[in-house]
């Protein structure tokens, strides 16, 4: 289907939603699979409507398309499954089991057979791993934001969550075009022609002799009669035939550029007059126009056009029409926007952060949502974890090379080695983040997890102040772009922090850059000081666009979370702030929000959230403004203390809301969904690493499937909302009931950051005996799992032992703690996870094991095979690599649990693929035994010890 075609279904779907057509509405939304309404699914899963749920969903995916989608029918059928056990009706329960569930078991079986088990219970909640499954209402709602992260996160559904931005009634405004073309074509047109159906064209009848009067002062009239739904009006306003000039556009050179070196379809409006030269057009200066500039509407449809072209100005609002043949009603929403209220802005201050110097800058982690980065003007760059309120790592200007840097650079740092942070920024996937400083340096460091920040860049970007940040992907490569105090924007390679490309038009100091980009055309957006727009290509073609900002005011630039809105907002010298939405189709401002100070104290911070709020720092206050709404919509004071003009930084669920204070400090407000993600991390042991999207949380097992990069699904257990779904299945067709199971990867999870204390006096130790019920043997190795709520133990006997902390009033969290006792953890089959130990005595081996990053599977050996084990299950997944030579240490890689490097008795050491059975490399260099093994997080290096006393880097 073509993409006008696609656009007519757009179209069609807003004409039904304004004539109340809700069924039909959501029966196109499935048949044409265009757009997934998702406030329509949440209902229905509230409702429990799953037979209609799965049918809306077909039009969009099937259960074996890939392994989002096979998680999101899993997790429906699941549900519906535990509800009629919760009903007791059992018959209802088998039903589903084989009909709907039956399909899981050929990727894995023993997961099916777990869900069987259910049956056989008079509670399902006896399952230690459904003990905390509530009702009904509150087991959908979480299993439903589960679901929404699925969706979101399904290639898929991509392009289909966000509905077009739609005028009201653009279908109707179409047709009303369409009449006044075929009216103004008509050879003797009426003053007040009858217009009665829109099945063939319309033509006027015969003179009678006398002209018609002047469109200009005689504006048609007409109407369709349609009893309820079409009352007859009178026209809006009066043609205009002098064609105007096309205006220039913030989006024309996205839609027209210049042939050569960018070449892409037209993005404009249909047919357009395709004689002008929008890259030479854009390349001349031009302020906004103040007026409503006319298009020039011309279509090659009719041959009767050409020869007879007419041109006329057709302004784009609806109420310039001279013809409105179907009267147009106003939506007070448009299809699929999600109705909110002031309750879901972040109002309540949760928490104060103490940053020690005055805040310039902040940005939350793109993925793990309770990260947040913070520069001050003291040039210090910490990052904290705001749920646990740990300042996890703090950097301080320092310049890396200083012999690498230009003269200008070293003299100024000789009389005065201070800077300030102008801005920090994550990059999209959150692997680094950029750090612009107001002395020509940019630095960018690397993050994996805990508490280590490493020095990645840094580039001596800019003469002078590096003002402003982003990164970018031209090319398909990141990138840095940079402005600074030299009127000059420069685009650089993110890895190699080679220089890429450099635009320079300003005649002042740039002050912020905007990277976006429309179908496959990138572009930057930047303002200067002296108020002026420019936008760009990646190409040395110089600047398309040249606007001046409202109030000629240092202004930022940002676009909704979804791209469609263009959005600004600055202060002037004297004071006046200006808060804009721009029609990027016309280059002119599209509405200005009230409510911001005459006379600002410094440059007003704004920030977007849900595609639906606007927020910006002023008069020591946050100022709250609906999109669609000029007027204020809400202000607070977050109980006093802040700057004039605040820096603010939403989280990109919008639940948190960073601002900075007076007193160095920086205040984080949360709504409901906020307050109940720290919550949830102050009550589970999250790491730093390990929470996302509103927190990256360990799903149901049941809902897991063998994934090369699962995060969700290690147990059957609880959900923690809201919780950002990370899917737990692959396409591969391996899966835990092959010989050679793959492991889901736990790469994003990492080790607690933990505070080292000197311990120097016997009085700050505790101890605890652990209870033991099993035969009494020599312990060999001795663990904390990585979440820290368990102890595992490995006996000279090749018996595993567990102790889990029970989680109760008197330790709220489950962490490992002396103040109580352990329990020492079987699963119901009472099986024991035993390595083989063949015809070696374990006294002699020397065992070793290691366990994966989430503590769902442990791999071991006590001088025999290598075992892998599910710590869920205590089940031996797979036994391998007979001795001899024997394991002496093991290893899992950091980012792919498949990989393991095992360190054998003969000295050797062998990279080891789980999934494929296959050793892929094998190293050589130690004289003795294997006695240490350990990969970096961050480096593709191992470094290993032997009974040789020598640690090698391999």
């Amino acid at each position: 289907m073509s993409s006008l075609s696609r656009e007519l279904v757009f179209l069609i779907l807003q004409f039904l939603d304004e004539e109340k057509f809700k069924e039909t509405v959501h029966k196109l939304e499935q048949d044409s699979g265009f757009f997934f309404n998702m406030r329509y699914f949440e209902d229905m899963v509230t409702n429990g409507e799953w037979d209609e749920v799965e049918k809306y969903l077909s039009g969009f995916t099937k259960v074996d398309d890939n392994r989002y989608s096979m998680k999101i029918f899993f997790e429906i059928r699941k549900q519906k499954y535990l509800e009629a056990l919760d009903k007791r009706d059992r018959a209802k329960a088998v039903e589903i089991l084989v009909k709907d569930l039956k399909v899981f078991s050929a990727f894995n079986e023993d997961l099916f057979k777990e869900i069987t088990q259910l049956l056989t219970l008079e509670n399902f909640r006896d399952n230690e791993q459904l003990s905390k499954y509530g009702d009904t209402k509150s087991a959908r709602g979480i299993m439903l934001a589960e679901l929404k992260k699925l969706i979101e996160a399904n290639p898929l559904f991509r392009d289909k969550l966000q509905f077009p931005s739609l005028k009201n009634s653009r279908l109707r405004t179409l047709i009303n075009q369409s009449l006044n073309w075929q009216h103004q074509l008509c050879k003797n047109p009426r003053a007040n022609p009858d217009i009665k159906t829109l099945f063939v064209d319309h033509t006027c009848g015969q003179p009678n002799g006398a002209r018609a009067p002047s469109p200009v002062t005689n504006p048609l009239m007409g109407a369709v009669p349609k009893a309820g739904a079409f009352p007859p009006l009178s026209a809006h306003g009066p043609f205009q035939p002098t064609p105007a000039a096309l205006p220039t556009s913030l989006a024309g050179w996205m839609a027209n550029p210049s042939p050569v070196p960018h070449p892409s379809p037209s993005a404009g409006p249909i047919a357009l007059t395709a004689a002008n030269n929008a890259a030479a057009i854009l390349k001349r200066p031009r302020t906004p126009p103040t007026n409503n500039s006319a298009m020039d509407y011309q279509t090659a449809d009719s041959e009767h056009v050409l020869k007879r072209s007419r041109p006329f100005g057709i302004s784009d609002e609806v109420n310039n029409l001279s013809v409105n043949i179907l009267p147009v009603a106003y939506t007070p929403q448009s299809l699929g926007q999600s109705s909110y209220s002031t309750d879901d802005l972040p109002k309540t201050v949760v928490m104060t952060l103490n940053q020690g110097s005055a805040v310039k800058s902040m940005d939350f982690h793109p993925v793990q949502q309770i990260l947040l980065v913070v520069g001050t003007n003291m040039g210090d760059v910490m990052l904290w974890e705001v749920g646990s309120r740990e300042r996890i790592a703090v950097k301080s200007f320092k310049v890396w090379e200083l012999g690498a840097c230009s003269m200008p650079l070293q003299a100024s740092l000789s009389s005065d080695y201070t800077a300030s942070v102008n801005r920090v920024m994550w990059s999209p996937d959150g692997t680094l983040f950029g750090v612009a400083y107001s002395k020509h340096i940019v630095h960018l460091y690397t993050y994996h997890g805990g508490d280590e920040l490493r020095n990645h860049l840094e580039i001596e970007a800019h003469v002078g102040s590096v003002n402003d940040l982003a990164f970018s992907y031209p090319n398909k490569q990141l990138s840095v772009v940079t402005c600074g105090e030299d009127r000059v924007i420069k685009v650089w390679d993110a890895v190699t922090g080679t220089k890429q490309y450099i635009f320079e038009g300003h005649e002042s100091p740039v002050y912020s850059i905007c990277p976006h980009h429309k179908e496959n055309i990138q572009f930057i957006f930047s303002t200067a000081t002296d108020g002026k727009i420019k936008a760009w290509l990646y190409d040395n073609l110089g600047s398309r666009v040249d606007y001046d900002a409202p109030g000629h005011s240092s202004t930022m630039m940002a676009y909704s979370a979804d791209g469609a809105r263009l959005f600004s907002c600055g202060t002037n010298k004297e004071g006046e702030s200006y808060l804009v939405e721009w029609n990027e189709s016309e280059g002119a401002v599209k509405r200005t929000y009230h409510g911001l100070g005459k006379r600002s104290v410094g440059v007003v911070q704004f920030d977007t959230t849900k595609n639906r709020f606007l927020a910006a720092g002023d008069e020591f206050m946050i100022k709250f403004w609906d999109m669609d709404n000029v007027n204020l919509l809400a202000s607070i004071d977050a109980d006093g203390g802040l700057q004039a003009s605040p820096c603010i930084r939403f989280n990109k669920e919008g639940i948190l809301l960073a601002v900075s204070t007076n007193d160095n400090g920086i205040k984080i407000l949360a709504n409901a969904d906020g307050i109940r993600l720290l919550r949830t991390v102050e009550s589970r042991t999250f790491d730093a690493s390990r929470v996302a999207s509103a927190a990256i949380v360990k799903a149901p097992a049941i809902g897991t499937f063998g994934s090369a990069n699962a995060n969700v699904g290690t147990s059957l257990g609880e959900r923690t909302a809201p919780a950002a779904a990370m899917v737990g299945m692959s396409n591969d067709s391996r899966n835990f009931t092959d010989v050679k199971p793959k492991i889901a990867d736990e790469a994003v999870e990492k080790s607690r950051i933990w505070k080292l204390t000197e311990i120097t006096e016997p009085s700050q130790c505790r101890s605890l005996r652990l209870p033991d019920n099993l035969t009494a043997m020599r312990v060999s190795r001795l663990i904390y799992t990585n979440s820290g709520l368990a102890i595992l133990a490995l006996a000279s006997n090749a018996v595993h032992k567990l102790w889990k902390w029970p989680r109760n009033e008197r330790n709220s969290t489950g962490k490992a703690t002396t103040n109580q006792a352990p329990q020492l953890w079987q699963p119901p089959s009472g099986i024991l996870m035993t390595n083989d130990i063949s015809d070696t005595n374990p006294e002699d081996a020397v065992p070793c094991f290691a366990l994966s990053k989430n503590d769902s599977y442990v791999m071991s050996a006590s001088g025999g095979k290598i075992s892998l084990f599910n710590m869920m299950t205590f089940k031996t997944m797979t036994t391998f690599m007979p001795p001899p030579p024997a394991a002496t240490f093991l290893a899992f890689h950091p980012q792919d649990n498949n990989i393991i490097a095992i360190g054998m008795e003969d000295s050797s050491i062998q990279i080891y693929n789980v999934r494929v059975d296959e050793v892929k490399t094998k190293l050589k260099g130690h004289q003795k035994r294997i006695t240490g093994l350990a990969f970096s997080n961050t480096l593709n290096v191992l470094v290993s010890s032997g009974a040789d006393s020598q640690v090698r880097n391999n």
